[in-house]
């Protein structure tokens, strides 16, 4: 059984890896979800799955790529379970030819991550919004490098496809 000290480092050590990567946890759940509330939710679960383990990994694992894996569990998990036929919104969107072309460009491109199969999106949004590694990307995933390869390109295309030459995609 753990000495009280040491208890207390590991719920430190916690703490300071929540402090960190939440913001992080969460923008990734948002792309891939598309919904702040739903992965403000999805972050807690992965945070809440991750103290459960904590004793177990908090010195010995790679606290990224867990924490990682875990989420991308819990968003396959959550497709799995809800229609993703609907976006929630907690405003109405502008009118077409208001607001800036920031906003218009964000859904934009959330609309047509969105029409890519959801691994395929969390390929995207690992390989090219966190800039992960093939490598990682395929161990956070548990597929092979090939796949992740192969489908970052057909996903790719698929975008360019549907944005046009203009939009940078790399």
């Amino acid at each position: 059984m753990p000495g009280d000290e040491q208890v207390k480092e590991r719920d430190a050590e916690f703490a300071a890896f929540v402090g960190a990567a939440t913001p992080r946890l969460r923008r990734t759940a948002y792309l891939m979800c598309r919904d702040w509330h739903l992965a403000q939710d999805l972050t807690q679960l992965t945070l809440a799955k991750m103290y459960a383990s904590w004793a177990r990994i908090w010195r010995t694992a790679n606290l990224e790529a867990y924490s990682r894996r875990v989420l991308m569990n819990a968003v396959f998990d959550q497709k799995k379970r809800r229609s993703d036929s609907e976006v929630v919104l907690a405003e109405l969107p502008d009118r077409p030819g208001e607001g800036t072309p920031t906003a218009e460009l964000h859904v934009t491109l959330m609309r047509a991550l969105a029409t890519l199969p959801v691994r395929d999106q969390a390929i995207v949004v690992l390989r090219h919004w966190e800039d992960q590694s093939v490598d990682a990307v395929a161990e956070i995933l548990g597929v092979s490098a090939s796949v992740v390869k192969m489908q970052s390109m057909r996903s790719l295309a698929r975008l360019r496809e549907l944005l046009g030459e203009e939009f940078i995609l790399q």
